[in-house]
């Protein structure tokens, strides 16, 4: 699944090519992805045009100049392309598609028709449940330490379950779970409610510092990620633990593992970080 870095590349690389455009058409042939109905986004978005491109958490949030803004989720395999061509021939797994004045289409793709599109009132986000409840973006100015480490406190289940939970910070996955607790020397069954003030820090920063550079890169493309133009990211060759079972740690030599948390695969090394048997702090 798409996680912050990429989607938030497949909003910067998608913005240029479809911005101030009028939309005068929207077609589906799998219904379910629109969960307001096509009938409901073909009276609400036909006519407008596509004002900018905003990023929540995994979440696109596609404004439109009548008010509107189309919440897509990509799921597991989404992905939005733009053809020039209306006559362009369709792939057999685009599901959605959007026509502009211009004659070009933005169209999306989804092999396993997983991804979601909600169409809301511009400013009503957090009547959507998963946006509501959505923990801060984790940027130096909305991130704080010390609500990171309060968050922390009241989970006793493992540290990688907790990073993956969408209300205590935005927009981790699998991916980036592993390789921050990787780079903070965490164990991945580390119980959340037992770290320290000195690995909460560590842990905290290297979210941000993390986050960032993948998506300085483009993002990760572990499996069949690309972004609206068809790149490829390039964090893939910067990860130190995901994917890398029975490979040398970067730091120490040992062979990296793979667990299941919570029923994800989890990727660590058993040298650099070992579980530490501690009662929860006072």
């Amino acid at each position: 699944m798409p996680e912050l870095p990429e989607v938030e590349t497949v909003r910067r690389s998608l913005l240029p090519l479809i911005k101030n455009k009028q939309i005068t058409a929207i077609s589906t042939n799998w219904e379910k992805i629109l969960i307001n109905g096509l009938s409901t986004f073909q009276k609400e978005v036909v006519g407008a045009a596509v004002t900018t491109i905003d990023r929540r958490g995994k979440y696109l949030l596609i404004r439109l100049s009548n008010g509107e803004t189309i919440i897509s989720h990509l799921r597991m395999e989404g992905r939005y392309y733009v053809v020039a061509d209306a006559h362009t021939p369709f792939d057999k797994h685009d599901h959605v598609t959007f026509t502009f004045q211009d004659g070009g289409q933005l169209r999306y793709r989804d092999l396993r028709k997983f991804g979601r599109m909600r169409l809301i009132h511009t400013g009503k986000e957090d009547s959507v449940p998963a946006l509501a409840k959505m923990g801060p973006e984790p940027t130096p100015a909305t991130f704080e330490e010390k609500t990171f480490a309060q968050k922390l406190k009241r989970h006793h289940k493992a540290i990688k379950s907790v990073l993956l939970d969408q209300t205590v910070v935005a927009g981790i996955g699998n991916i980036y779970a592993d390789e921050v607790l990787w780079l903070s020397h965490l164990n991945p069954l580390q119980p959340a409610d037992t770290l320290t003030k000195k690995e909460i820090h560590s842990l905290h920063d290297n979210i941000i510092k993390e986050l960032d550079a993948a998506i300085a890169a483009g993002g990760t493309s572990a499996h069949t990620y690309v972004d609206a133009e068809g790149n490829r990211g390039s964090f893939q060759d910067a990860l130190h633990v995901y994917d890398r079972e029975g490979t040398p740690c970067d730091r120490c030599g040992t062979l990296i593992v793979k667990i299941k948390v919570g029923q994800r695969g989890t990727h660590y090394c058993p040298h650099c970080q070992p579980l530490h048997q501690r009662r929860r702090p006072a």
